[in-house]
């Protein structure tokens, strides 16, 4: 069963965009997206012929990260600080829903 068009609007994960489209969107190279995609920040979504095809989140993670490339990070260490800041604040925002059903004991 699929999404309604309607939910894909505002839906971050939905893969909406080609390699292309994504490339053109951010003024990167394609072969940076790849680049994300082997070094394992970003993990597109494929098409039944194999396609890469990006979400809003993602493209966001691409811009950041070349932003961090242009500052002269080194394309891993900035993947790698991505990847850690993301992680902290799914940690944070994990402890703070924890600590709001908690009841005062």
């Amino acid at each position: 069963m699929g999404q309604h068009p309607d939910d894909m609007f505002g839906d971050e994960d939905y893969p909406a965009y080609t390699i292309g489209q994504a490339a053109e969107m951010l003024g990167i190279s394609q072969d940076f997206l790849r680049r994300l995609d082997e070094a394992k920040l970003i993990d597109p979504h494929r098409s039944a012929g194999g396609h890469r095809r990006y979400s809003r989140r993602q493209l966001r993670l691409a811009a950041r990260t070349r932003e961090m490339v242009d500052q002269g990070t080194a394309l891993d260490a900035a993947c790698r600080i991505i990847t850690l800041e993301d992680r902290l604040e799914e940690a944070l925002r994990h402890n703070g829903e924890r600590q709001g059903t908690q009841q005062p004991g």
